[in-house]
């Protein structure tokens, strides 16, 4: 027991080695034949994980071979290494592994990032991708603007309220004396007079000085900068969402084929694992069938082209005077409202203070479904009436706001001839103030007259004039679109909904029902609204916030708003696949609107006593004073010659001949695609001919050889004769044909399948009867073989 004792830990150690020694030397002792073996089996599991997905199997049996495949995955895809490689690469897989998931995670939590996207499914799975469509353009528009604002707010409004002068310092940034009474009424507040007048939110508060604050910040500049900007950036934006949306193409149409099977066989999403997520799913793809079955209906539609042509000039023209009228409309009362301002405010009602919003809010509320009445008379398919609604009340919003302009301006000019007047004024009072000081005190040391800012006579300051228009027009926007919802579709909801039961007809079926979404009126009230954020947006700085405003509470309001009050449209159809019609529209606008700020900048001289443009020509004179005095020399010099009129025409030249290359260079990409899709559209008919012809043919052959008799009983060719039966020594039978797998278990050939599956019979017709059975000498009979239904053969007779 002594000696053995120290033994058996040795021996037990030695074992243990051994065994962990021997699992590693099994992986290490894979052959190369095994290692390509095992990784071709992992490359398979990994395939397998890949389109399991896509298998026609249970859910159940899904889950249990992906279990299967990804522990197999897990355990030998580490072992395809050798030695100390093998510890790296199984590292390699693990991060790799890793970093998949984490960009999946990553690109999950990006989705959940994009604001308001689940609400926008929901409705696009209960009212179609055209109203969703506006829900998606009403967040790009937040987006944008939430930009802008934070360039309005972060370069010129913060900078003043952190370095420049406090209230009440200067002139500008003090309410008259006259006006300081009612400065704080309610009634002159939502009018934005008092001290809203006199605020941050207004052209005029902003001081005039080159630098302020310890920073030495010029807001003058950065006041001109930024108001151009504003516009480079939103071109620059439009302009790149119309590319990238131009890749997808499309109208809204479906180019391929099969698109019922399609729809019905692969629509269906099956990660769904919430019921809300799949009644809305199911939502979904009910309105898709219902927008492919109008597109359908559209497309086999006849039509009297002589009667349409005579309705749709009708149409044009009845709208053609709206679009006229609306205009008149606008202009009378704008040069009324002129009218009204020179007389004494306290003796004017509500209504001839602000009878200018109420008609533009107006027109704007009546018009678009006039026009849609209208285009009752064309019956355009919905995509394109759609389209051709938002042109005209784009074309009547367009008008409203030039005609509004052109108005204005005419009351810009008159007060600017106000202020020069007041101008030359203040400057003969000064003159006088100096000579009788020095006359006096015999003195040319004399100081600035001890005024109070209040009591400091000033001019009319007609860029706040105008940026407080612009503010008003936004604010009486805002409350005609929701007091419009609240009473055209939640008012009318409500009746329709508690008042069905006890009323004389049905009021869901006629009239009033329940309100339709309408898209039009809509997107062109966001487009009408942004351009006008746009022009006021030099003239009131805090018009940019405001505006941001309107759309995070119309994003919630109207979603509630249709999903509570609408019904899907009578006629559902698709939304364009891509926006490009929209960003068209808003492209439009941006120009239009760039035209009065460009105006106002390079023509009108700006006040003499307010805004951070007071005492200059003309407002572009800060980039000068810029480059002169804090630039080299060789600045202002490039600058000189890059505004040559000499060097600014060849550019636009030159430009216009791009443009004009790559519009032609486009368009014979564009016929090449067509011949393309022509081709490929020709090649697919050609082969389901030629597979339909060869299915036809096949056919007749079959039906021909199905009139010939039975292929086993026809006799061979004379020149594929048998050999006779070679008898055995001592047997009474010839002998009997084996296959080579029946010969063990001691069976023939059965003439009924094996003699059939053997050499093709011949075609040839069949002129004389078949002989007797078993006879040998019968050279064409069948050789002789066993009886059908019986393993052995039968002797012939002897003669």
């Amino acid at each position: 027991l002594d000696r053995t004792s120290p033994e058996r830990p040795e021996n037990t150690l030695s074992s243990d080695s051994s065994s962990s020694s021997g699992e590693s030397g099994d992986e290490d002792s894979l052959s190369e034949g095994e290692m390509a073996s095992l990784k071709e089996e992992v490359e398979e599991k990994k395939k397998l994980i890949a389109t399991l997905r896509n298998k026609p199997w249970r859910m159940k049996r899904r889950l249990k071979l992906l279990k299967e495949c990804q522990a197999f995955v897990e355990k030998f895809e580490g072992a395809l290494g050798k030695g100390k490689g093998r510890k790296l690469y199984a590292y390699k897989v693990m991060m790799a592994k890793k970093m998949i998931k984490f960009n999946r995670d990553f690109d999950n939590f990006k989705t959940a990032c994009i604001p308001w996207e689940r609400k926008i499914k929901e409705v696009e799975s209960h009212f179609g991708s055209s109203v969703a469509s506006y829900f998606i353009f009403l967040r790009w528009m937040y987006g944008l603007n939430l930009v802008l604002f934070a360039f309005m707010f972060g370069l010129v409004v913060l900078p003043e309220v952190m370095m420049g002068l406090p209230y009440g310092s200067i002139a500008r940034k003090t309410v008259p004396r006259a006006e300081q009474e009612r400065a704080m009424d309610i009634s002159v507040l939502l009018d934005f007079g008092g001290y809203c007048k006199y605020s941050i939110l207004f052209y005029g508060f902003y001081n005039d000085e080159r630098t302020i604050g310890v920073l030495q910040f010029r807001l003058p500049l950065s006041y001109l900068l930024v108001g151009v900007g504003i516009f480079g950036y939103s071109l620059m934006v439009v302009i790149r969402t119309m590319a990238r949306n131009s890749d997808e193409g499309g109208d809204g149409g479906d180019d391929g084929q099969f698109t019922f099977a399609f729809k019905m066989f692969t629509s269906w999403d099956y990660l769904i694992g919430n019921p809300e997520t799949a009644d809305n799913k199911y939502a979904s793809i009910t309105t898709s069938f219902k927008e492919s079955i109008v597109d359908e209906q559209e497309n086999q539609k006849d039509e009297n082209i002589h009667l349409r042509r005579f309705l749709r000039v009708l149409a044009n023209f009845l709208i053609l005077c709206s679009l006229g009228g609306s205009g008149f409309l606008i202009y009378f009362v704008v040069k009324r409202s002129q009218e009204f301002a020179n007389l004494d405010q306290d003796e004017l009602s509500w209504f001839e203070k602000n009878e200018v919003e109420f008609v533009m809010s107006l027109l704007g509320l009546v018009c678009p479904p006039l026009f849609e009445t209208i285009a009752e008379l064309e019956e355009y398919h919905p995509r394109i009436a759609l389209k051709w609604q938002l042109g005209r009340i784009f074309a009547l919003f367009l008008g409203n706001l030039y005609t509004f302009l052109f108005a204005l301006f005419d009351e810009v000019n008159a007060k600017l001839e106000k202020e020069k007047s007041i101008r030359n004024a203040t400057i003969w009072g000064l003159n006088e103030y100096y000579s009788n000081y020095s006359s006096y005190h015999n003195t040319t040391d004399i100081p600035p007259p001890d005024i109070h800012p209040a009591d400091v006579i000033r001019g009319p300051c007609w860029e706040t004039a105008v940026g407080i228009e612009f503010v008003k027009l936004t604010v009486s926007d805002i409350q005609v679109t929701y007091m419009t919802i609240l009473i055209g579709d939640f008012l009318r909801a409500m009746i329709v909904r508690f008042l069905n039961y006890c009323w004389c007809w049905d009021l869901e079926a006629g009239f009033p029902s329940y309100g339709e979404f309408d898209i039009s009126g809509n997107v062109l009230g966001l487009i009408f609204n942004q351009g006008m954020i746009w022009m006021g947006a030099f003239y009131a700085p805090g018009l940019v916030g405001l505006n941001v405003l309107r759309l995070l509470t119309s994003m919630y309001y109207q979603s509630w708003a249709v999903m509570s009050c609408n019904v899907p449209h009578e006629r559902v159809f698709k939304a364009s696949k891509s926006n490009n019609f929209y960003m068209g529209l808003l492209l439009l606008v941006l120009f239009l609107s760039l035209l009065p700020v460009v105006y106002t900048i390079m023509t009108l001289p700006p006040s003499f006593d307010c805004g951070p443009f007071s005492g200059r020509e003309q407002m572009y004179n800060v980039v000068m004073e810029t480059i002169e005095n804090d630039l080299p020399a060789f600045i202002g010099n490039i600058f000189t010659y890059a505004t040559n009129p000499g060097l600014i025409l060849p550019a636009v030249l030159l430009m216009v001949l791009a443009i004009y290359y790559l519009n032609a260079t486009s368009k014979n990409y564009q016929n090449a695609n067509l011949e393309l899709k022509k081709k490929m559209q020709m090649a697919r008919d050609e082969e389901k001919n030629r597979r339909n012809n060869k299915e036809n043919t096949n056919q007749v052959m079959q039906d021909l050889e199905d009139l010939l008799p039975n292929r086993s009983l026809l006799p061979p060719a004379a020149e594929e004769e048998n050999p006779p039966p070679v008898r055995e020594k001592g047997s009474k039978s010839p002998k009997v044909a084996k296959r080579p797998g029946a010969a063990a278990n001691g069976k023939g050939v059965n003439l009924q399948n094996d003699v059939s599956l053997a050499a093709p019979n011949p075609k040839a017709a069949v002129t004389h009867p078949p002989g007797p059975r078993g006879l040998s000498g019968n050279a064409r009979g069948p050789p002789p073989g066993p009886v059908r239904g019986r393993g052995r053969g039968t002797p012939p007779p002897r003669h």
